[in-house]
């Protein structure tokens, strides 16, 4: 009888235990999913905020990697997928200047942001961070834009960048990928005018290494070197249907280039039967 209600005793405790623990767990879970969904980004629609430049890479003659710090190690910019930003500076004449910038860092990547910055001869805001030493720093306001994404919001994207284009491209299609439970395939075109002007080059590769069955890019160069195995010239209506998705209502092609290439690319698109619906300008 005595054993009977040790073993009864022991039971009981066991469950109390088992409770306490799941209880505990609950609300540490809890807490833990609160605190990320509070996490406030730094970003003002409004007000333009002062982010310093603390490291500035040179890639080419004209393009650089500017990484600008958060206010602490743990903050987020708050910059939702496939939106940019409204940087501020003054042009060679110190007239004051404001241009869209997409980072090729998302909020995932803590306490910074990055920007690639191709700076024209005589781009005005060019003039600008051409100027920029580590130290300085960058007025920015945002989130802007009209995209809105979602996991899985299409079966697939074609995408068609040309020059700085790619950055918005880039931005979305790390964001699926490193979303294991976004399934969405990605099918990028992307054309400059030389080798050396295709930027974020190592790592689009990785990405089409890593993973395969998910995300490809050709490459069409206006100017190419001797062996070259991408496209040739201008993006064409035939490398449109063999590098990207055919038309559906589950899919949707994405551009961001130059104005010229824009129009361009909109006139095959409707040409190959894509709907307005069915495709969106950055």
């Amino acid at each position: 009888m005595e054993t009977t209600t040790m073993q009864s005793h022991k039971v009981e405790m066991l469950t109390i235990a088992i409770a306490l623990v799941a209880i505990g767990a609950g609300t540490a879970y809890y807490f833990y999913s609160l605190g990320k969904k509070s996490k406030k980004g730094c970003l003002d629609t409004e007000v333009f905020q002062d982010f310093k430049l603390i490291k500035r890479t040179q890639l080419s003659h004209n393009v650089a990697k500017f990484r600008f710090s958060l206010p602490t190690p743990t903050s987020v910019l708050g910059l939702p997928i496939g939106k940019h930003m409204s940087c501020r500076g003054k042009d060679s004449l110190g007239e004051e200047v404001i241009k869209p910038y997409t980072p090729t860092t998302l909020d995932s990547d803590i306490g910074f942001f990055e920007l690639i910055i191709k700076m024209y001869p005589h781009g005005r805001m060019s003039h600008h961070f051409r100027e920029m030493r580590e130290g300085d720093f960058l007025p920015v306001r945002g989130p802007r834009g009209r995209f809105e994404y979602r996991p899985n919001k299409v079966r697939a994207f074609g995408m068609l960048a040309g020059g700085t284009g790619i950055t918005p491209m880039y931005q979305i299609a790390r964001a699926i990928l490193d979303n294991a439970s976004d399934k969405t395939n990605i099918h990028l075109i992307y054309a400059n005018v030389t080798l050396e002007d295709i930027l974020l080059k190592e790592e689009l590769d990785n990405l089409a290494i890593t993973f395969p069955d998910r995300f490809s890019v050709f490459y069409v160069l206006n100017q190419p070197p001797e062996e070259w195995n991408g496209g040739v010239g201008f993006v064409s209506k035939e490398m449109i249907q063999t590098h990207c998705p055919a038309p559906a209502d589950d899919i949707q092609i994405l551009r961001c280039g130059p104005p010229p290439m824009n129009k361009a690319m909109a006139d095959h698109l409707l040409d190959i039967g894509y709907t307005p619906q069915m495709q969106f300008q950055f």
